[in-house]
C-alpha cells in the first residue's frame, strides 16, 4: 500500500436492499449473529465434557449445523453492514460455560439445556418473522428465508434435546426456566449494544 493510502478491506459483492428499515434489520441481524455466536460456544462446551460419550456425535451433528449459522450471520453482516455487538467476548465465555456446565450434569443436562436454549431462539425467530412480514415479506425475501429455515433447524434440535431424555434431568423445570431467563436477557442486551 502506497504512503497515505488506506490499504481496501475486502468486502461483500452483495448490497443490501434499498429501502429497507435498516435499523430493524441491523437489530436483526446483530442479535441473530450473537445467538449463533453463542449456539456455537455452547456446543463447544458441551463436546469439551460429552464429544467422547454415546452423546457426542448428536451434539456434533447439531453443532455443525451452527457453525452453518454463524457462517450464514458473518456474511450478513458484511452484506448489510451491521456492527456485531459489543458483548462477543462475554458470549464467547457464557456459552461455552453454559455447554460445559450443562454437560457436566451428564447427557440430560446438555440436552435439558439444548431444549431450553432452542426453544428460545425459535421462538425469538418467530417473532422476527413477523416484524418482516408486517414491515414488507417481498422486501425482506432472503432474510426471512434464512430466519425461517434457521428456526426450523433450531425447532429440530429442540425436539432431538426432548427426545434424548432432557425432561428427566434433575430439577428440569428450574433449569430450564433459568436459562431462559438468560437468553431472553442475551437477546434484549445484544440488540442494543
Amino acid at each position: 500500500v502506497p504512503a497515505g493510502r488506506a490499504a481496501l478491506r475486502p468486502c461483500s459483492t452483495r448490497v443490501a436492499p434499498e429501502g429497507i428499515n435498516k435499523p430493524v434489520v441491523d437489530r436483526i441481524i446483530r442479535v441473530d449473529h450473537a445467538g449463533e455466536f453463542g449456539a456455537n460456544r455452547i456446543y463447544a462446551g458441551q463436546m469439551a465434557v460429552l464429544g467422547r460419550s454415546s452423546v457426542g456425535p448428536i451434539i456434533q451433528q447439531m453443532w455443525n449445523q451452527e457453525k452453518d449459522h454463524l457462517k450464514k450471520f458473518n456474511e450478513l453482516m458484511v452484506a448489510y453492514r451491521v456492527r456485531p455487538t459489543v458483548l462477543l467476548p462475554f458470549w464467547n465465555v457464557a456459552g461455552f460455560v453454559l455447554g460445559a456446565g450443562s454437560a457436566l450434569l451428564g447427557k440430560k443436562g446438555a440436552m435439558a439445556c439444548t431444549v431450553a436454549v432452542e426453544e428460545s431462539i425459535s421462538d425469538h425467530y418467530n417473532n422476527q418473522i413477523r416484524t418482516l412480514m408486517e414491515e414488507d415479506p417481498e422486501k425482506y425475501k432472503e432474510l426471512l428465508q434464512v430466519i425461517k429455515q434457521f428456526r426450523d433447524d433450531e425447532r429440530e434440535h429442540h425436539d432431538i434435546g426432548l427426545e434424548h431424555d432432557a425432561e428427566a434431568t434433575p430439577a428440569y423445570s428450574v433449569l430450564k426456566t433459568a436459562i431462559q431467563l438468560g437468553c431472553k436477557a442475551a437477546i434484549f442486551l445484544s440488540e442494543r449494544i
